[in-house]
């Protein structure tokens, strides 16, 4: 397992580091770029916004390399009784429905609907390929069967929910990505320690190493920016995999666990969407941007873009060793991690 989580990881990583270059000159050639002009963007001169594709390209051609081989090995029954031909069909087929959308959103900009409806299809289609969160055993309830409405419902709302928050997230050079890199760590152990397939083990370990090939090229001061191309892909993955990761076992604990992982940017979208509809006095308000999400409150408190994002990185790791440690160790040494930490912040303060 471990030789093919490195193979995963290194080839995806070189593909992300030698294709983001070209992504920045594709982007200036197609006018793919983002333009400070409005008070919500950061960047102050401007910058290509297509190093998203070098990220999926990494991404891409790792896990079908590792799949045919794999395949060769028979470490993996693609067509066997968990269908991971179809599944992976199906997240492919939603990713590329995904990206084409957002690609366009980064030649310009479409309205926030079309890219919901588009998230929405997509989610449905990774639904009817089988992948769906199906069972969710709850100590002394004992609830092991969810209707087929409420799967279809909590997946997609899953898929739908964690693909924006990373969007949302992406706010400042190297945020989402770095947070979607410590997620994907997180996962590969936390997958690794329950015994998950071996299939969302490799597709987590791909995705790490193209965003670590990505982040040399993102981390402030940014050459370029990953885009909604990138962002919505990041999210969108993240989702699916960790569904996947759970397939085996759906105790609460496991079903919860990618949710602590993510927490940083499901909190932050949580609080956007109250926010929006506060201001907004209505629904329609949530797909209004503001610039009210952590990191331009950091920022309007003083802290430099690389401080924000620093900060926001070590609370997300933060999240994923938490999870990490409520899942091998149980609930009494992941509280008291967790009331280290807290010691740690007041005592600093």
């Amino acid at each position: 397992m471990w030789g093919d989580i490195a193979i995963a990881f290194l080839l995806a990583f070189i593909t992300s580091f030698v294709i983001t270059p070209k992504t920045i000159k594709l982007a200036k050639k197609v006018g793919a770029v983002d333009s400070p002009l409005d008070e919500r963007r950061i960047n102050k001169t401007v910058m290509p916004r297509l190093g998203g594709l070098a990220v999926i390209a990494g991404f891409v051609i790792s896990v079908i390399y590792l799949i045919i081989i794999m395949n060769i090995e028979g470490s993996i029954n693609l067509f066997g009784i968990e269908k991971y031909a179809m599944k992976l069909g199906g997240f492919f087929l939603g990713a590329l429905i995904i990206s084409i959308v957002c690609y366009i959103d980064d030649l310009k900009d479409i309205p926030a609907l079309v890219k919901l409806a588009a998230q929405i299809i997509a989610a449905l289609i990774v639904v009817a390929f089988g992948v769906k969160i199906e069972h969710i055993n709850i100590p002394f309830l004992q609830t092991k069967q969810l209707s087929e409405t409420f799967s279809i419902i909590l997946t997609v709302g899953w898929i739908v929910g964690i693909t924006n928050a990373i969007n949302l997230i992406d706010g400042l050079d190297g945020l989402s990505a770095g947070i979607s890199l410590i997620s994907c760590i997180s996962l590969i152990i936390i997958f690794s320690l329950n015994g998950s397939p071996l299939i969302a083990i490799i597709l987590i370990a791909a995705l790490a190493g193209s965003l670590t090939g990505f982040l040399p090229f993102n981390f402030n001061p940014a050459k370029t920016f990953i885009g909604d191309t990138g962002s919505n892909f990041l999210g969108f993955t993240l989702a699916v995999v960790s569904i996947l990761g759970i397939a085996k076992t759906y105790t609460l604990i496991v079903i919860v666990a990618p949710l602590f992982v993510l927490a940083l940017p499901v909190f932050d979208t949580l609080m956007a969407i109250f926010r929006r509809i506060k201001n907004g006095k209505s629904l329609k308000a949530v797909i209004e941007p503001d610039n009210g999400h952590l990191h331009h409150r950091m920022l309007k408190k003083g802290f430099t873009q690389k401080q924000a994002v620093l900060i926001l990185y070590g609370i997300s790791a933060t999240f994923g060793m938490f999870t990490i440690i409520l899942l091998e160790s149980g609930i009494w040494k992941a509280i008291s991690f967790a009331l280290i930490i807290v010691a740690v912040i007041a005592l600093r303060i």
